[in-house]
């Protein structure tokens, strides 16, 4: 991913040390592009850049150069075949943002 969603990713950390919450730099990154960055590719900053400004830890980083519609296919088998996800609570969602319009509305009638 590259320019908006990466930078989002990336500046969760800074801008959440920006408001004085202490969290730790992402622990590990996989990015995947066709892009290169020797032409000025990558729509902003490499794994390896952003580790400079402390949002990346270069311990577990990975460039991977590939097409995605190729890559992602291969990572969401690898993770359903590992079986990690049978081990994880259930979210309903729905019930998640009913509570939250709930809880809006309230706030809304106090007013």
């Amino acid at each position: 991913m590259g320019g908006v969603p990466k930078n989002f990713a990336q500046d969760t950390v800074v801008a959440a040390e920006a408001l004085g919450a202490e969290i730790p730099m992402h622990k590990y990154a996989v990015q995947i592009t066709v892009a290169d960055v020797r032409d000025g590719a990558l729509s902003g900053s490499t794994l390896k850049e952003a580790s400079s400004w402390g949002k990346v830890s270069t311990a577990l980083e990975q460039m991977v150069y590939g097409e995605c519609t190729t890559l992602i296919p291969l990572i969401i088998g690898y993770g359903y075949h590992k079986g990690a996800w049978k081990k994880r609570k259930a979210t309903n969602y729905v019930k998640f943002l009913q509570d939250l319009d709930a809880k809006s509305a309230k706030k809304a009638a106090k007013k």
